[in-house]
């Protein structure tokens, strides 16, 4: 009952008729896992990306405050403190994106070229994000019995990747380009900000709750840094730059 209500909320918000503030209420009632198969029988049922893209907006915003109450209790150098400041990061680079499709849609400008070609290079950027939670976490979160989320976040890295390998590739020649674009645009939007959504709030909390060793965090930390990091991770930005 409870995830066809939150297809109901989703459907009337993209129609006008539930408001995002009644929406945010319906929400904080579900947990993660129930926004996450109601979004996804919406789109099995035909509704598109773009249309998803305001609802997964709001759901974010829902859990925003816990997240940064998980992120405050954890130090600075901590793995998952750092990978939820690079979420923080690509979700600004994914606003930006959006607000780019009506400038494509009329004429995109040059410096508007220029920001798209600095976006796409940056999300392409973030393999090192995602090279770090395959190689380090994801394996030590499969010794311990939790194969389920590492194994559905593969996938989804290996979905989102040419997505994003193929806007760097059109961002060059906007103009010739801009229908394409603006479909990538919507369809990584969309699908990043539900990626980002799970991890924050389902795969990383699993992995919190279930290492509780400091010395497997060390090690974590210190493998994580043998990888790298993004050139926007914050921490590190200086370094990148």
């Amino acid at each position: 009952m409870k995830i066809y209500r939150l297809k109901e909320v989703l459907i009337g918000v993209n129609n006008g008729v539930i408001t995002e503030n009644e929406a945010l209420e319906e929400i904080k009632k579900a947990n993660p896992l129930e926004l996450s198969i109601a979004e996804q029988g919406l789109l099995e049922e035909g509704i598109s990306p773009e249309e998803l893209k305001k609802f997964c907006k709001i759901h974010l915003k829902a859990l925003e405050d816990k997240l940064q109450e998980i992120k405050s209790s954890l130090d600075r150098g901590h793995p998952i403190h750092t990978m939820i400041s690079e979420h923080e990061e690509i979700l600004k680079f994914l606003d930006k994106l959006d607000n780019l499709i009506e400038p494509l849609k009329r004429g995109i400008s040059d410096e508007e070229k220029m920001i798209l070609q600095d976006l796409s290079e940056h999300l392409v950027d973030a393999e090192k994000h995602h090279e770090r939670e395959e190689k380090v976490l994801f394996p030590e979160l499969e010794r311990r019995g939790l194969t389920g989320p590492p194994r559905i976040m593969r996938l989804e890295h290996d979905e989102l990747r040419p997505i994003k390998k193929r806007l760097l590739e059109l961002s060059i020649e906007p103009d010739k380009n801009k229908n394409e674009i603006i479909e990538l645009i919507n369809v990584l939007s969309y699908k990043l900000r539900d990626h980002i959504f799970k991890e924050n709030n389902i795969l990383y909390l699993a992995a919190l709750n279930a290492i509780r060793e400091d010395i497997i965090w060390e090690n974590i930390r210190m493998e994580c840094d043998r990888i790298g990091y993004c050139c926007f991770t914050p921490q590190f930005r200086m370094q990148y730059k």
